[in-house]
């Protein structure tokens, strides 16, 4: 009997790797520790209110679609996206609110009223944007790992122009003056866990995906896109195994033969893939070895993303004035960030993302109520705060930040969860809570990133948001791809998926 190819993890970049495998033919064979497959990406119902737990943005639609047209289906038979309108409304401390409208001149027209100059500096940073975008995509996005020879495809005028030795901050202060707009153009670090003061201007590549090709939304939740993979996985003939832990990788001649379950079954693989946190995979799954040990201490040493801190509130009453996605900038964006990455401590004063998806499917509330789903920026978990004795005095303070904006939402809360960034490392095996891996705070992040191919394991791959090309919905979907891509190449085939068209 052949051996399958074993994903370890149903997350997002596991369920997309399945996909593309037994697409090609492979019989594939996913085992997820958790009752439900979807990793980072889960849900919460509770007393009529419905919220995703993980990711809230959706971009870069043509990876999804990508992912289905290698399976030989429609998105569209899946999934209903929705484009959102305003994709987010900002609102600041001095009382300003603006909206980021899918509508350029809409856009525009509130910028002119910030500062006339900017109109023309946004449309600057917009092309800039998407520069980098058509610069760095094939080489850093969209393509396996990179090396020094990946440049050869890039055109000499355009090396200079992928502008890694400004920070993102640096560079946005060269485009627009008005402090309101380069405190928004400096969020777009928070999409893979940096600080805008810190990470490469290279980065502002991330505000193409959104400014210039818009935020979408999944009828059903963000969830839906978990269902939607599962179900095509299924479809295709993988096998899926939810509530089945994994011990132990199987090392056997310097190559990944097989897998320990929790209760000591074996199973033999082909090749395994971890959709894991790559530091965990080293820490908890490899069995020891001298050559291992040195690899997971330049793992462990590496500067993790920030965590979040998250309330799900069920909320009495609505507010017209609110959209689907909301900002509440702090007054002091410097050292919000200097909280996090340098003291170690979540922010006094932070910016609020208040994401309420009710807005967009009435179900996921009752009627005359709303589900907020509350994020804060937060610190790795380490010695200089500690949740367990401050995680209700914090979520004290989030909730009078709201207030002190015109958000009173105490005494009128049905229901609540809430999720620190020790929750998030128990719930989802993410190594101290990091939400995006390691920490793009330097100009080298892309080179340093796990490769998807073990370098001292055969047959041993890696997705997810700790291997390249890094975190969020669709580079995950995108490191699945790459990881599928390296084991055909390298020649670990498996017995035909039995699958049902």
């Amino acid at each position: 009997m052949s051996k399958p190819i074993i994903i370890i993890g149903a997350g997002i970049g596991g369920l997309s790797a399945a996909i593309r495998l037994a697409a090609a033919g492979h019989a594939v064979q996913v085992l997820e520790q958790n009752a439900q497959v979807g990793g980072k990406m889960s849900e919460i119902h509770e007393a009529g209110f419905r919220w995703d737990t993980g990711p809230s943005v959706i971009t870069m639609r043509p990876v999804l679609e990508d992912l289905f047209a290698a399976a030989g289906r429609r998105l569209e038979d899946y999934l209903t996206l929705t484009p959102l309108e305003p994709i987010t409304r900002y609102f600041y401390p001095d009382g300003t609110v603006l909206d980021c409208s899918r509508d350029l001149p809409t856009t525009l027209r509130q910028i002119a009223a910030l500062e006339p100059a900017d109109v023309e500096g946004y449309l600057r940073y917009l092309a800039y944007a998407a520069r980098l975008h058509r610069i760095t995509g094939p080489v850093f996005i969209y393509d396996q790992p990179p090396t020094v020879a990946s440049f050869g495809r890039v055109h000499p005028r355009d090396m200079l122009q992928v502008d890694p030795l400004r920070t993102m901050d640096g560079a946005i202060r060269s485009f627009v003056r008005s402090p309101h707009l380069r405190q928004l153009l400096g969020r777009f670090a928070t999409y893979v866990g940096a600080s805008p003061y810190r990470a490469p201007a290279t980065l502002n590549v991330i505000a193409h995906v959104e400014l210039n090709e818009g935020v979408w939304y999944p009828r059903g939740g963000i969830y839906a896109i978990a269902r939607a993979l599962e179900r095509l996985a299924l479809e295709l003939g993988v096998k899926v195994q939810t509530g089945c832990g994994v011990r132990q990788i199987v090392v056997e001649d310097g190559r990944a033969a097989a897998v320990l379950l929790a209760d000591g079954t074996r199973v033999e693989a082909a090749a395994v893939l971890a959709n894991v946190d790559v530091a965990t995979v080293y820490e908890k799954l490899l069995p020891a070895a001298p050559s291992r040990a040195a690899r997971l201490q330049s793992l462990l040493a590496a500067e993790p993303s920030c965590s979040g801190f998250i309330l799900m509130l069920g909320v009495e009453g609505q507010h017209p004035q609110l959209a689907h996605h909301n900002i509440f900038f702090s007054a002091d964006y410097p050292r919000e960030f200097d909280d996090i990455f340098r003291r170690g401590v979540p922010p006094h004063e932070p910016t609020i993302y208040a994401a309420i998806t009710s807005k967009t499917d009435a179900d996921d509330a009752p009627a005359g109520c709303e589900n907020w789903f509350v994020l804060v920026n937060a610190p790795p978990t380490g010695s200089a705060f500690d949740w367990e004795q401050n995680a209700g005095a914090y979520r004290d303070r989030v909730l009078e930040l709201l207030a002190q904006r015109g958000y009173e939402l105490r005494g009128r809360i049905r229901t609540e969860r809430v999720l620190t960034p020790l929750d998030l490392e128990r719930l989802t095996g993410a190594r101290r809570g990091a939400l995006y891996g390691w920490s793009s705070n330097n100009r080298f992040a892309a080179f340093r990133r796990p490769h998807n191919r073990a370098a001292d394991v055969k047959g041993l791959y890696f997705a997810g948001g700790t291997t390249h090309p890094g975190g969020g919905v669709p580079m995950v979907m995108l490191s699945g791809k790459v990881a599928a891509q390296l084991i055909v190449q390298d020649g670990f085939s498996s017995g035909a998926a039995s699958a049902q068209t």
